[in-house]
């Protein structure tokens, strides 16, 4: 096997049935088929870079390349950002042989919903085509299972890693915060926004974080703490990968991850996931996550504030040219205080102590990445056309772990009853990347989950309509709401310079309603009384995006 036939290969599935998936925004198919004339030619010599040595990978469209235009499948983004430039991720990738295939779908900004009237391909679920892959970096999940690249590198600020991994069965890692330097990613959350990789084997994503993970050398990157800073380095990822777990600690979580309304095809894929893992000699313990919705709240409103903060000047004046969905969540940051953000890092910061003491007692964490399979286009968006938390989006369990600093790795596990897969994460204590890859790796050497391939021959079924396009499906009329509530609604909107128009805005006195008493259930959390935020990382991100230390 050469470069050049794997490349071939991944040209070839890309020209049938990228049409219908919605994997790239860009191809760069010459610059590939070069690159592996070039890898190919230095291996034959001797030369050899590594695991990635012309391995085909594609790359989310919020992350620079060189080679073309970064748009954060967006109207608004500058596509000038970091224009002619590889971001430090791919840079490495690069120094380490792999071969970029092109520019994969993401969802606007990392935050939107598909919208079918935006220029942008609309990413579907290679097991099922009117079904959604999950976000935000769907096509790097798709692409992987349609056979075009055998990597792809994505972004996680709310679960954009995990989601998609889960439901287009693949197996995708979040890594510890700080590990992969995220110069050259577009922000959404500076303090929860994570680089890392997605394939078809935790030994793969493995091999891709021994390549991108450490310390950025120049200006612009955030970069690993200093208390484990020592430890990154390329060989420790993969050390775990082929060895027993005999006598290692599984904590299992149940709790708050099997409702009522879920798949129920989910409890016995999870029990029997469990059972793979004790037979191979792990000790499963019964555990419970502490601060469980503080801890999701705070993810809503760290991104909601650092989201509105990055992009307000542009909201107030592109509000139409933002998709639905984005421009509602970010605009939901005029409706969080600044009391309300900081209480949330205060929460933040009561929750990683509980979280650490956890793995005092247990080696790595397990729990489903969601109570579903991969969702049709019109369950996503609530009555104003944003993410329906309540429904679908309130199924999927990724954002518990983004105020964490803690890695976690997704991988599939069974499927559901109509036969769409279902997915388990496996989170390790900070900079414990080794220990939820060995158990990764160690579930997939026992189970074939993460093999099985879609029958691609129907992907060319007729396209539905997406969940929503612009303000023309918004349906604000039945929403009830209370006099006070839209007053506030409305003076925050206004005073934020965000010019959401009357349905728009009730739906954001529904969602006002919604989600205040979460909020404010912030500062119930006696233990956040004292506490003094630690907020991560210490990094002013500039106009330009780019990020400094």
């Amino acid at each position: 096997m050469t470069s050049v036939g794997l490349t071939e290969a991944a040209v070839v599935a890309a020209e049938r049935a990228d049409g219908a998936l919605g994997v790239y925004l860009t191809r760069f198919v010459e610059q590939a088929r070069e690159a592996a004339r070039r890898a190919d030619e230095e291996l034959a010599r001797g030369i050899d870079r590594g695991p990635l040595h012309g391995i085909p990978v594609g790359v989310k469209d919020t992350i620079a390349v060189a080679d073309g235009p970064t748009t954060a499948q967006s109207l608004v983004h500058d596509r000038g950002w970091w224009a002619g430039r590889d971001a430090p991720v791919v840079a490495r990738l690069r120094a380490a042989g792999a071969v970029i295939t092109g520019k994969t779908t993401a969802m606007e900004f990392g935050c939107g919903l598909p919208e079918e009237d935006k220029p942008f391909p609309l990413p579907r679920n290679p097991w099922r085509t009117e079904s959604w892959t999950g976000g935000s970096s769907s096509g790097s999940a798709s692409g992987v299972v349609a056979g075009m690249f055998l990597a792809g590198l994505g972004s996680d600020t709310g679960g954009s890693i995990r989601m998609p991994a889960a439901f287009c069965g693949v197996s995708g890692l979040m890594p510890t915060y700080g590990r992969v330097p995220v110069a050259g990613c577009v922000p959404l959350a500076y303090s929860l926004d994570r680089v890392g990789p997605l394939a078809r084997s935790a030994a793969d994503c493995a091999a891709v974080l021994g390549v991108i993970a450490g310390e950025h050398d120049g200006a612009g990157a955030t970069s690993c703490h200093a208390s484990f800073h020592a430890s990154c380095h390329a060989s420790c990822y993969d050390t775990g990968c082929g060895e027993g777990l005999d006598g290692l600690r599984i904590g299992v979580v149940r709790e708050h991850h099997f409702p009522a309304d879920g798949d129920p095809s989910l409890p016995g894929a999870f029990d029997e996931a469990v059972s793979v893992l004790a037979g191979l000699g792990a000790v499963p313990v019964e555990i419970r996550l502490p601060y469980w919705q503080e801890t999701i709240t705070t993810t809503f409103v760290t991104a909601a504030g650092e989201g509105l903060a990055h992009h307000r000047t542009a909201l107030s004046r592109h509000w139409d040219d933002y998709g639905v969905a984005a421009r509602g969540l970010l605009a939901t940051g005029a409706l969080i205080s600044g009391a309300d953000y900081v209480q949330a890092q205060r929460v933040r910061t009561v929750a990683q102590r509980a979280v650490d003491a956890l793995f005092a007692d247990v080696d790595v964490i397990v729990c489903p990445t969601a109570s579903v399979g991969a969702p049709p286009f019109t369950a996503l968006a609530d009555e104003a056309g944003h993410q329906d938390h309540a429904g679908v989006f309130g199924k999927i369990y990724t954002p518990y772990w983004n105020p964490l600093a803690n890695p976690v790795l997704a991988v599939p596990m069974g499927r559901t009853a109509a036969g769409l897969p279902l997915s388990m994460q496996i989170a390790g204590p900070v900079a414990g990347e080794a220990a939820i890859l060995r158990v990764g790796d160690a579930f997939q050497r026992h189970t074939d989950w993460h093999r099985r391939i879609p029958d691609l021959s129907v992907t060319a079924a007729p396209r539905a309509r997406a969940a929503m396009g612009r303000g023309e499906h918004h349906r604000g009329e039945g929403i009830a709401t209370q006099p006070d509530a839209a007053v506030t609604v409305r003076s925050l909107l206004a005073a934020a310079g965000l010019p959401a128009g009357e349905r728009e805005i009730t739906g954001f006195e529904a969602a006002y309603l919604a989600q205040r008493p979460a909020v404010d259930g912030l500062f119930d959390v006696p233990e956040a009384g004292d506490v003094r935020p630690v907020l991560r990382p210490d990094v002013t991100v500039r106009p330009d995006g780019e990020e400094l230390v």
